[in-house]
C-alpha cells in the first residue's frame, strides 16, 4: 500500500523468546493490535526495536514478518541502520524485496561524523532503492546532527527522500523545515514528550515509543493535537507525560517493554548487552505505569 506519514508509527520493539531468538508469532500479533488501534504504519528495525542487536538476516525476517501481518493495511517502514554503507544499501534493498512501503534511514552506527561523509552515507542508503524514505535525525543518540539546511539540501537531490523523523528535542527544527521545504518534505516528530509542541509548529507524524503499550490513547493524543482541540490534547497529554518520559531515558527499550508487560501486551525480555531493570529501576518505573493505568483518562476526553 502506499506509505503514509500523517499519523501515528509505532517504533517497534521487537519481542524476543526465553532463549533470545525473534518471537516472529508475538510480534505479528503485537502489529495486529497496534494498527487495529488505528496506526497507519510500523516501524520494525529501529533503536527501540533493538536493531543494533539483530543480524541483517534477522532484520529482513522481521520486516517480512510485518509486511505479512499488515502489510496490506499499513505502511511497514522499516529502520536502515549499520556499521558500513554497503550493509545498509544491503539491507535497504533486502527490506525492498521484502515488500516494505518505505524506508527510515538512519547514520552509520558508531561513527559520528561531519557533513561531507554523513551525506554520502544517507545519499548512497536513499538511492538503493525507488522507495519513499525518511531521514532520522536523531543526534542525541548517535552524534551525528543533520541541519534543516542540509536536510533540504539532500532532498533537492533524491526525489524519493520526503519525509524526516526529528529527534533533535528542539521544536525550532520542525518550524524551520517547513521554512526551507515547504510542502516538499513531511516532518514528523520522534520524540515522544514533544508531539504536542510538535504538532503545533508543523509535524504531521509521530514515530512514537509508548505508543507499543499505549495505541489508544497514542493515537487518541495525535489526532486531538492535529485537530487543534486544546483543551481534550492538554488533559490527555497531562495524564500521558510521565509515561511518555520514559521514553528519553538511556533504558527505554527495558522501560518501555516493561510497559507493555504490565498492560499485557509483551515482556521485559531485551538482548544483551541491555539487561533486565534493576529492583530499584524497575519499582520507580512500575509505580508510574500502574498510576497511569489506575487513572486513565482516555474515555473521558474522547
Amino acid at each position: 500500500m502506499p506509505t503514509s506519514w500523517r499519523g501515528v508509527l509505532p517504533a517497534l520493539t521487537t519481542p524476543f523468546t526465553p532463549d533470545l531468538e525473534v518471537d516472529h508469532a508475538r510480534l505479528a500479533e503485537h502489529c495486529s493490535w497496534l494498527v487495529d488501534a488505528g496506526c497507519i504504519g510500523v516501524v520494525p528495525g529501529g533503536s527501540l526495536g533493538e536493531g543494533a542487536t539483530l543480524t541483517a538476516q534477522e532484520k529482513v525476517e522481521t520486516f517480512q514478518t510485518c509486511v505479512d501481518t499488515v502489510g496490506a493495511r499499513a505502511a511497514v517502514v522499516p529502520g536502515i541502520a549499520a556499521l558500513s554503507t554497503a550493509a545498509a544499501v544491503e539491507l535497504a534493498r533486502g527490506a525492498e524485496q521484502a515488500g516494505c512501503n518505505g524506508l527510515m534511514v538512519l547514520p552509520a552506527y558508531a561513527y559520528p561524523t561531519h557533513w561531507r561523509e554523513a551525506k554520502a552515507h544517507v545519499a548512497a542508503v536513499i538511492a538503493a532503492t525507488s522507495l519513499p524514505c525518511m531521514l532520522y535525525n536523531n543526534p542525541v543518540s548517535y552524534g551525528t546532527d543533520f541541519a534543516p539546511e542540509q536536510i533540504a539540501e539532500l532532498a533537492a537531490e533524491h526525489p524519493n527522500l520526503v519525509a524526516v523523523k526529528e529527534s533533535s528535542t528542539d521544536v525550532r527544527r520542525v518550524t524551520e523545515l517547513k521554512r526551507l521545504a515547504g510542502e516538499r518534505l513531511e516532518v514528523l516528530i520522534g520524540v515522544d514528550d514533544l508531539i504536542v509542541e510538535g504538532v503545533a509548529a508543523g509535524a504531521v507524524g509521530w514515530i512514537a515509543g509508548l505508543v507499543n503499550a499505549f495505541p489508544e490513547e497514542s493515537v487518541a493524543l495525535f489526532e486531538l493535537a492535529r485537530d487543534g482541540n486544546r483543551a481534550e490534547a492538554a488533559r490527555l497529554y497531562d495524564w500521558f507525560l510521565p509515561l511518555l518520559r520514559l521514553d528519553t531515558k538511556p533504558k527505554l527499550v527495558q522501560l518501555i517493554k516493561l510497559a507493555q508487560e504490565l498492560v499485557g501486551h509483551g515482556d521485559w525480555r531485551s538482548r544483551p548487552p541491555r539487561l533486565a531493570l534493576d529492583e530499584a529501576e524497575r519499582a520507580e518505573a512500575t509505580a508510574v505505569i500502574e498510576h497511569a493505568l489506575t487513572h486513565r483518562v482516555l474515555a473521558e476526553v474522547s
